[in-house]
């Protein structure tokens, strides 16, 4: 029987962000508007997909691939007569590129600027994606990617501590606000961490601000929530689906 979705909502695309440590799948509407969204891991994401499909008319996808490449899933796709194409600095992309390297720009990193560029096509952007690594991608008001920085993410932060030192453990942040100064080890640890993070981006949001009138700021990414309660600086907009809605973007453009 033919889903309901179907005939409302025929031409759909089909988003799939391959990331370090997981799968974000979206579907999109002609109108860009979000219809579905999971976070998966890499080990099932084809029983995700059938189950997408079977609800939503997919017509075209496109992949954004940093972590591993997951081939049984672009076959699944070229089985389901899904026209795919894979995210590169190749592509026809809503903004220009003076990068020295472009095919060296991370495909999210790419995703992200789109994403930008779609919210606020006009002014300078800067984008702070707080993932496994955190990147800083600017934008100025000619839509011209720049570059910016990459550094470790929380994880990576804990993690370097764990397997560079001979006594300190493997922590996580967790959901408990974290004293600025720490009364054990495991405390002290968090607040270098967390509060090292917090002020690294606080700290790349001062300096783009003094070069860059009207910057408009956006931060994104797994560890967003958790920073935006130790960022002070409240200029950014959060935006959970940004990566989504750029690559939505730079599919519609490449169809």
């Amino acid at each position: 029987m033919q889903s309901p979705y179907q005939e409302e909502l025929p031409n759909m695309n089909l988003i799939i962000d391959i990331g370090n440590t997981g799968i974000k799948l979206a579907v999109f509407n002609d109108k860009n508007r979000l219809m579905y969204w999971q976070r998966t891991n890499h080990l099932n994401c084809t029983g995700d997909l059938e189950q997408i499909i079977s609800r939503f008319p997919v017509r075209n996808a496109i992949i954004s691939q940093v972590g591993k490449s997951l081939k049984e899933l672009e076959n699944f796709l070229s089985k389901q007569n899904i026209a795919f194409i894979k995210l590169h600095a190749g592509l026809t992309l809503p903004f220009d590129i003076a990068y020295k390297t472009p095919e060296t720009i991370g495909a999210d990193r790419l995703g992200l600027v789109a994403g930008a560029v779609l919210k606020h096509p006009e002014g300078h952007k800067l984008i702070i994606d707080a993932g496994t690594c955190v990147t800083y991608d600017f934008i100025d008001y000619h839509n011209v990617y720049h570059g910016g920085a990459i550094s470790p993410g929380l994880q990576l932060r804990f993690k370097s501590l764990n397997d560079y030192t001979a006594n300190l453990p493997l922590l996580q942040a967790g959901d408990k606000k974290i004293p600025f100064t720490g009364y054990d080890t495991e405390t002290s640890i968090k607040s270098g961490v967390i509060y090292g993070l917090a002020n690294e981006i606080e700290g790349f949001i001062v300096k783009y601000n003094l070069k860059f009138r009207d910057l408009k700021v956006f931060l994104t990414g797994g560890d967003e929530k958790l920073l935006d309660r130790y960022i002070k600086n409240k200029i950014f907009v959060s935006s959970k689906f940004l990566l989504l809605e750029g690559l939505n973007y730079i599919l519609n453009l490449n169809k």
